[in-house]
């Protein structure tokens, strides 16, 4: 008797390749910083797509030990406080250290996400042992220089930036609009992966009505927020302007300033109607996100600015310059505001715009917010992975 049922073939996805990744950095939480933040979620999302992570950062304090799980291990060295970020360190040089390291147990490839001289050695002992290496260009520190009266050393800054990824297989950028300029400046194998937000953490459904009672103002009154170091190099004296020229037609309106910094005592001292948050995280930080109603961001020395999606994952109507994260994700008008870099009157204008017209505060924050909801984790580990895959298929070590 002929057997006529159907025959099932069960298709399996092909398994993806998984590798053993020495990631090298000179800031990791606890630190509270966008690079130490994105760089956690690049690592656990390694981890569960089953990567080995050695995680090479400074010892943050003298009696910490360092930690290890399944597929992932941690490798403390010293370190020193950064001059002008002193509650953050840089690792000092270990190229002995890591050599003897990778020597012993080889990784498949070497990630240096910062460029100090934990990064410098890490690449100096990547070479002698002719291992792969990937970097990220995270931090213009070349443009900061220009905020702490040292200009002078911007055109050596960025030579030296230039000559540390260069000798790297391929160096990983946030946004299209970097990738150019760096490429004007004669940097080599860049490749586009974006930062993404946690949709879980921040939402408007957050938002709490304890909270902006505590700031002094009423359910119908409008916040002005900003999040992030109270530092030169954030241009934080556009928010302050904006905010002083939006009260005359809008006197209900208050300013939050989340964050800390060197211009802190400062801004207390000129600003009484300011409110001053201090250091915020996790759930506290997402409610107070929450809480307001347009984000002002008027940073220049971006490379993608990490609180631009938080802010519109937290339903909030973002006011940026066309730079960085913000000009790669936001349509004028249509989920959010982006000003001309070159027009102080712009950015004002675009908070402006936004408390004159209600409907459009409320339609341009929908329209972030589902923005935001399609920029998740799981996709910007993918990129990462095919630059890895990428890195490893061609492996040639660059002269240095």
């Amino acid at each position: 008797m002929q057997d006529n049922s159907p025959i099932y073939i069960e298709r399996l996805a092909p398994q993806r390749p998984t590798y053993k990744v020495a990631v090298v950095t000179e800031t990791y939480p606890p630190d509270i910083n966008g690079v130490a933040h994105t760089l956690s979620k690049i690592v656990q999302g390694l981890q569960a797509n089953g990567h080995l992570i050695w995680l090479i950062r400074p010892r943050q304090q003298a009696a910490q030990v360092a930690n290890s799980d399944e597929r992932l291990e941690e490798v403390l060295v010293k370190g020193m406080p950064i001059p002008f970020y002193k509650q953050l360190r840089m690792g000092l040089p270990a190229k002995r250290h890591l050599t003897r390291l990778w020597t012993l147990q080889r990784p498949d490839l070497v990630h240096i996400a910062t460029e100090g001289p934990l990064g410098w050695s890490a690449l100096q002992a990547a070479t002698k042992l002719k291992l792969p290496v990937s970097t990220d260009f995270r931090t213009n520190f070349h443009a900061y220089s220009q905020h702490y009266g040292m200009a002078w050393l911007s055109g050596a800054i960025l030579a030296y930036m230039r000559k540390f990824h260069n000798r790297a297989q391929a160096t990983m950028v946030p946004t299209q609009q970097l990738q150019l300029q760096l490429a004007d400046k004669g940097f080599q194998r860049l490749y586009v992966v974006p930062r993404g937000v946690d949709t879980h953490n921040f939402s408007p459904t957050l938002r709490d009505p304890a909270l902006r009672a505590s700031w002094g103002v009423a359910p119908q009154d409008r916040v002005l927020l900003y999040v992030g170091r109270l530092a030169a190099e954030k241009n934080l004296q556009m928010v302050v302007k904006t905010y002083a020229s939006v009260k005359g037609a809008h006197p209900d309106v208050r300013l939050v300033l989340v964050g800390d910094g060197p211009m802190r005592a400062e801004l207390q001292a000129r600003h009484a109607d300011i409110i001053f948050a201090g250091f915020r995280t996790g759930a506290d930080l997402a409610r107070h996100y929450a809480s307001a109603d347009i984000f002002l961001f008027a940073s220049k020395t971006e490379t993608f600015g990490n609180v631009t999606l938080e802010a519109m994952a937290s339903g909030l109507a973002v006011v940026a310059f066309d730079h960085a994260a913000a000009g790669e994700i936001i349509r004028t008008g249509v989920n959010g505001i982006l000003a001309d870099p070159a027009s102080e009157s712009s950015f004002v204008m675009g908070a402006q715009t936004l408390l004159n017209a209600p409907d459009t505060l409320r339609s341009v924050a929908q329209a972030g917010y589902e923005s935001a909801r399609a920029m998740g984790w799981p996709a910007i580990i993918e990129s990462t992975e095919a630059v890895f895959a990428r890195v490893l298929e061609g492996f040639a070590p660059v002269d240095a």
